[in-house]
């Protein structure tokens, strides 16, 4: 959609007739999806990807809020399929999951799915069967506001980030289990440790090596899966391809991000220009001006920029991991490109990264469980859910609050089991911290202290329970879960309709997780009050402590689970059961 340059106040009418235009036009209600299998040619090889009608991202849905939608989904494959819309408030029996929400759609079946669009901003849907989204099925989602927006553009593309392999990612998956780290080629050298000897000392170094060799791990293990076998796209098309988006010099140009990967974050920048974030997972925001963001698996950034010159500008999205990169240009012009900018050094974990207080590397398994320390004051860890069940809260149900800005947290003495190899010993707010690799790049980045909503929440009660929640794996076994369970042992959570409460995440593992839940918002609680922003996806740092708050105001049976696809595939997922007495689910 186009929309003409003007003074603010005849943009904005404008926009009011745009959407009067589109809402009478454009925006039947009515959608047919076709999910089938299609011969695609990626990076230079003939493969077979899973499509929607046909085409790897599938077609670009645009609803408009207060819409009443109709979509008839036809499976075309040899297995059952699904698709999830993500980030959209919607009736648990439409939000497309199966053994959750809905069986599946069956081989040569059709399902209908509809339900009243209730939000407006940016998201996608995908396939939540298996390891299909790897395999090509997702694909953007934009929803129209029912009113103007509080900031103007000129024009606005999508910019979907995907991960791509020739591989079958079952074939991927069987790979991890035999050997976590199969796909990491850049661990550390002989001549790494003798570099590090010469710059921090002998005694340092080896105390370093001898930790981590203690804990089995390795620090460059940045991503499980990286670019020796992906190959990294921007709206389906890799680097050489150069997807280009045309501006006028002077024009405000709307970017709508989505990161659609399997497993991969991506570091975004676009030298030369500065980004106004607008929105996040959605949601509208203080605008907040940046030079780069990360974003993780799952999440959505709107920006706006603004070139002044006549000359092209690079998209570039660095994975995490420096593995590779995504890559395209905004010019004036067809066929233009800009220079790209140097891939930056690999980042390498520290201690402090993976929540480890000096002296205490003492790691399972092999070793006995770490000592647990004296909690921090007000903190009971036994209470609030260091055990085998999911904990119900504070004994006296007041909720303690926790923001940015408290000091880290011991852990408590549950090492959670065989599936669990590690324990955060001082997990800490990490909010204000941009991430592994972007700590000294001499850029502004975006973090999550940044994020203020536009508008206060619409309840703002205060929680009236506490769960503590950690993420947890076991690296050699390749399993992930929650408190050391896969999804097929752990119970659900309970939760009762209407209630308001606090999720606390503790990572205890060496790797990011963006946790996802489906059917109700997460506040995240970034010590910005009644303007935390709400989320559909909150990515969790290693050695990480942070909470948000949420009202359960959706009944049903809802999942809640990493969106790293491997991760969810091995067991890191929660049913979360919402009810009216709390012990109950509903279909």
């Amino acid at each position: 959609m186009r929309k003409k340059k003007g003074a603010p106040i005849k943009r904005g009418l404008l926009a009011f007739i745009a959407l009067l235009f589109a809402s009478a036009t454009a925006l039947a209600g009515e959608y047919r999806l076709v999910i089938d299998e299609t011969p695609v040619n990626i990076t230079g090889r003939e493969r077979t990807a899973m499509t929607i009608n046909g085409a790897v991202p599938g077609p670009a849905l645009r609803w408009r809020e207060g819409e009443e939608v109709t979509l008839q989904v036809t499976n075309r494959l040899r297995e059952p399929t699904s698709i999830h819309w993500h980030g959209v408030i919607v009736p648990n029996t439409m939000d497309g999951v199966p053994g959750i929400s809905f069986e599946n759609i069956a081989p040569g079946e059709t399902f209908t799915y509809r339900f009243t669009v209730k939000q407006s901003g940016t998201y996608w849907y995908h396939s939540h069967s298996g390891l299909q989204e790897q395999s090509g099925i997702y694909s953007p989602l934009i929803i129209d506001p029912a009113k103007p927006e509080p900031f103007q553009y000129d024009r606005e593309y999508v910019v979907m980030l995907s991960d791509w392999t020739d591989e079958n990612p079952e074939w991927v998956l069987a790979k991890l289990k035999k050997q976590s780290g199969y796909y990491n080629f850049h661990k550390r050298t002989f001549f790494d440790f003798f570099r590090d000897a010469r710059r921090n000392g002998w005694g340092a170094t080896l105390s370093d090596r001898l930790a981590w060799g203690r804990m089995r791990m390795d620090p460059t293990d940045i991503a499980d899966v990286t670019g020796y076998t992906y190959t990294f796209l921007i709206n389906g098309q890799p680097s050489k391809a150069n997807w280009t988006a045309l501006f006028k010099p002077g024009e405000r140009v709307r970017l709508r991000f989505i990161n659609a990967a399997s497993m991969t974050y991506f570091d975004l920048r676009i030298p030369g220009l500065k980004m106004e974030v607008v929105q996040a997972d959605g949601q509208n925001i203080q605008p907040v001006t940046v030079d780069e963001f990360r974003i993780a698996v799952s999440e959505t950034y709107d920006v706006i920029v603004t070139p002044q010159e006549d000359r092209a500008y690079t998209l570039f999205a660095e994975a995490m991991d420096r593995s590779g990169y995504a890559r395209g240009t905004l010019a004036p012009r067809p066929g233009m490109s800009a220079p790209l900018p140097e891939t930056r050094p690999r980042p390498i974990r520290t201690m402090a990264d993976m929540g480890m207080s000096e002296g205490a590397h003492e790691m399972k398994p092999g070793g006995k469980a770490p000592a647990a320390e004296d909690p921090m004051p007000g903190m009971e860890h036994d209470a609030m859910g260091h055990g085998d069940s999911i904990s119900d809260g504070l004994e006296n149900g007041a909720a303690t609050r926790m923001s940015s800005e408290e000091p880290p947290v011991m852990h408590g003495p549950d090492t959670h089991g065989r599936g669990n190899s590690m324990v955060a010993m001082a997990p800490r707010s990490r909010l204000r911290e941009p991430g592994a690799g972007l700590e000294n790049t001499g850029t502004r980045a975006l973090t999550y202290a940044d994020l203020r909503a536009l508008e206060p929440g619409y309840d703002r009660r205060p929680p009236e329970r506490e769960i503590e929640l950690h993420l947890t794996g076991n690296m050699d076994r390749y399993i992930w879960g929650f408190n050391g369970k896969k999804h097929s042992e752990a119970d659900p959570i309970r939760l009762r309709h209407g209630e308001r409460l606090r999720v606390i995440f503790v990572n205890d593992t060496m790797m990011e997780h963006p946790i996802h839940l489906h059917g109700m918002w997460m506040e995240l609680d970034n010590g910005n009050g009644e303007y935390n922003p709400r989320k559909f996806t909150i990515n969790v740092k290693p050695g990480e402590r942070l909470s948000f708050i949420m009202t359960a105001d959706a009944p049903g049976a809802w999942p809640f689970h990493c969106h790293l696809a491997y991760h969810m595939a091995s067991g890191m997922m929660l049913d979360v059961m919402v009810s009216d007495d709390g012990e109950k689910a509903h279909p």
